[in-house]
């Protein structure tokens, strides 16, 4: 890192103490607000962004060396990565209940156990995914020529993450960008610096220098970064801030991967299980404290079983245990807004069935269920990022896809059916990036699944081998082995090379059997013509 850095805010006070003490096993999570939840590591230092540039040059120089390095041994090396992470679990666990809120239980679950998975998907396929694919060449139209395509890695990747899942996030990028060659410079949230420092201590020891390296900080941090002159900038957030990244990159020409908000609806279907689709849209609303861009934040369900699902939703949510099934929200700023969402829904005419805010301050937002009837209020137009819950009766699966495909945000959708095959088609109508049939919000979490989503949900993706389409780049190699002193195409054009032109076109498909057969006879005179150099 650059001398020139800033201590971030260390706890002090109550928070310190609550920063250092242990964790009980089942133990809840405070209700009060939490002006600083991370322990108390000295080495967690703000970068000046006027340092950013030396750390991308850095980066840069040791990329060169680390593409170098066979892939088979990249992936050993990084491969070690699992034990550590697995070996860190009660750790990493409680230093995000600390730092975010999160019940210990689903930091394990949701952050660490996926990308054990992650780093085993990775390791064990890379070889094969960036494995050179041969071109296919007419060989009478390229005589003595072989092509072939390379993926090559991008170059120095600039890595800015959210604080929603301050480990899981940053992971599904590292490992493959290493693997595929390229160096990283990560940029965790302000909000989560300390699970930032975690991730990239994973990786201590097993990468020559620069090669994955941190930088603190803020959006002015960010924005250093993309001035530096990275080779690809993965963003994950905001949809206002991605779209400024996405012009400051444009104007550099700088390509982007943007994964962004979402609006995610349920479609529950009058012939689902119904105990499992309210089971299922209970924790998809409610898990992180529906801070996730996956969290259901609309639920259309066809009247004929409108009442008996409203009804065992809001009886499922009552059965909650605020501070153990459901954590506190992370940020103050954040609450506020669903705060505000909420209440111009209410003055709008919504129903409140469960939950409600709470006190001004306090973090500790109950899941909450609204029965709403329109659609242009903010809590169903905007993103809301956190627990609240809108239902909305319609009177068919129809009506409930074209609300949801009216929506600026396209990331997932849920079916609940028992019709699969309807289900389908059905999923066919939909433009959301992700479509899942009985279940949530849960396919981030698999490696060998592409995430991505459009419109205002963005076009970036993760996981799977498509997200090397944008951490990588083709290379296409063609060497000659002809033994010909020219092509057929080179200088000089003559009367012969033009005749050849045209007499091809219509051989080719430009003219009827009869033309194609006088075109054939044209080409052989022509060849002749050609050889002689007329």
């Amino acid at each position: 890192m650059e001398s020139k850095t800033t201590a971030l805010p260390r706890p002090t006070g109550a928070a310190a103490n609550e920063a250092a003490a242990p964790l009980a096993p089942g133990a809840a999570v405070s209700a009060g607000p939490f002006p600083e939840r991370g322990p108390a590591l000295d080495d967690i230092a703000e970068t000046a962004p006027s340092a950013v540039g030396e750390i991308v040059a850095r980066a840069r120089a040791a990329q060169r060396a680390w593409a170098e390095v066979p892939i088979g041994e990249r992936a050993q090396l990084i491969a070690k990565v699992k034990r550590r992470l697995l070996a860190q679990t009660e750790e990493i666990a409680a230093l995000l209940h600390r730092e975010c809120g999160k019940p210990i239980e689903e930091a394990a679950l949701a952050e660490v156990l996926p990308n054990a998975d992650l780093i085993d998907y990775w390791t064990v396929s890379i070889e094969e995914l960036l494995d050179e694919s041969p071109v296919d060449l007419d060989a009478i139209a390229y005589p003595g020529k072989a092509g072939r395509i390379r993926r090559e890695p991008r170059g120095v990747i600039a890595l800015i993450t959210p604080w929603n899942y301050p480990v899981a996030i940053p992971l599904r990028t590292i490992v493959p960008a290493l693997l595929a060659g390229n160096a990283v410079v990560f940029k965790p949230s302000e909000i989560t610096p300390r699970s930032g420092a975690l991730v990239a201590s994973l990786f201590d020891g097993l990468l020559p220098d620069g090669v994955l390296a941190v930088a603190q900080g803020g959006g002015d941090v960010g924005a250093a970064l993309i001035e530096a002159g990275v080779d690809l900038v993965v963003f994950t957030g905001s949809v206002a801030t991605g779209k400024k990244i996405a012009v400051a990159c444009a104007e550099r020409l700088v390509p982007t991967s943007l994964e962004l908000g979402g609006k995610d609806s349920a479609i529950v279907l009058g012939d689902c299980d119904l105990e499992r689709a309210a089971r299922g849209v209970v924790w998809g609303a409610f898990t992180n404290a529906g801070q996730n861009c996956a969290s259901i934040e609309r639920v259309y369900v066809e009247q004929s079983i409108a009442d008996r699902f409203i009804d065992r939703v809001v009886a499922l949510t009552g059965q909650l245990r605020a501070g153990i099934d459901v954590g506190v929200m992370t940020t103050a700023r954040q609450a506020e807004i669903v705060r505000r969402q909420l209440d111009v829904a209410l003055a709008d005419g919504a129903e409140l069935l469960a939950g409600g805010a709470p006190e001004p301050g306090s973090l500790a937002f109950p899941p909450t269920i609204v029965k709403v009837e329109r659609e242009d209020t903010p809590l169903l137009r905007e993103e809301t990022f956190g627990p609240v819950l809108p239902v909305l009766v319609v009177k068919d699966v129809e009506e409930a896809i074209a609300r949801t495909n009216a929506s600026r945000f396209a990331l997932t959708t849920s079916l609940w059916t028992r019709g699969y095959e309807r289900a389908h088609a059905l999923a066919r109508q939909l433009r959301s990036g992700v479509v899942t049939v009985n279940n949530h919000g849960f396919t981030g979490a698999l490696p060998a699944a592409p995430w991505t989503g459009t419109g205002d949900s963005g076009f970036g993706v993760t996981s799977s081998p498509h997200a090397l389409a944008e951490l990588t780049r083709p290379r296409f190699y063609l060497e000659d082995r002809s033994r010909a002193k020219g092509e057929l195409w080179w200088y000089p054009y003559t009367p012969a090379l033009r005749t050849i032109a045209f007499a091809m076109a219509r051989v080719r498909g430009g003219a009827g059997w009869l033309g194609r057969i006088g075109a054939l006879v044209e080409l052989v005179a022509a060849f002749a013509r050609r050889l002689l150099g007329r």
